[in-house]
């Protein structure tokens, strides 16, 4: 029994050494193919290429891409859209230029009662002053009058009336002095009552003076006239240095 006991041993190498020489030299059968894997991420971004060379046109049309490149004639002009909306105001633009002075006008003409006069205007004016010291009768026209001005002659020193030649608009004014009251009226075919003033002296030197403006047609008369009111019965008998002194002129003419 002894002389058997290594038996088993030499056995197991003997198969050890079997099996190491089949997996070297022998291959088994292919496996299946593995599931696709999942996709990977993106890339980064390539690096731009360089600059192609250019192109050139062919006899014939080309590809499309050309042809878009060729510029074709000019097509009719299309109908006109519709009106846009109304935009915002702009800013205000510079002055322009001054303009060219225009051409004289006509001269003008003045007319008196329908009929043509000179070319000269509208003028009319008077100052009148009275250095009597006799006092002026009561309701009469004031008279003894020294023309200062009189253009163009309307004031008529022999009457003491102002006669209108020019329908316009008047001013009338008079200033006088005396020692004695006085009382004036502007009296005129125009207004149904005398513009009466008064000053009633207390001894001393008065001033009187009195105004109004008219609208005068031609022919119309203007005048001063004395008036009687709270007067001493004396008054007439003065004989102390008194002075009145009557103006009038056109204001603008009215037709």
């Amino acid at each position: 029994m002894r002389g058997f006991s290594h038996l088993p041993v030499f056995v197991g190498v003997a198969w050890l050494f079997s099996g190491v020489q089949c997996d070297v030299s022998c291959k088994g059968t292919d496996g299946h193919p593995g599931e696709a894997g999942a996709p990977g991420r993106n890339g980064w971004p390539g690096v731009k290429g360089d600059k192609g060379d250019p192109g050139t046109l062919t006899d014939g049309p080309g590809g499309s891409d050309v042809l878009l490149r060729i510029k074709g004639e000019k097509g009719s002009r299309g109908e006109q859209g519709d009106l846009g909306p109304k935009g915002y105001q702009g800013d205000l633009g510079s002055p322009g230029l001054p303009g060219k002075p225009g051409l004289p006008g006509p001269d003008g003409k003045r007319v008196v009662r329908g009929q043509q006069s000179d070319q000269d205007g509208d003028q009319s004016a008077f100052s009148v002053i009275r250095n009597i010291t006799t006092y002026p009768s009561f309701s009469q026209t004031v008279k003894g009058w020294v023309e200062v001005v009189n253009i163009p002659g309307h004031f008529k020193t022999s009457t003491g009336e102002f006669i209108c030649n020019i329908s316009g608009v008047y001013y009338f004014n008079f200033h006088s002095v005396a020692k004695v009251s006085v009382c004036l009226a502007i009296v005129s075919n125009t207004l149904e009552n005398k513009l009466v003033f008064c000053d009633y002296s207390k001894g001393g030197e008065q001033v009187l003076s009195g105004g109004v403006v008219l609208q005068l047609t031609a022919g119309d008369k203007v005048w001063l006239e004395s008036h009687r009111d709270l007067q001493g019965a004396n008054v007439n008998a003065d004989t102390q240095s008194k002075q009145i002194i009557f103006n009038g002129f056109l204001i603008f003419t009215a037709q």
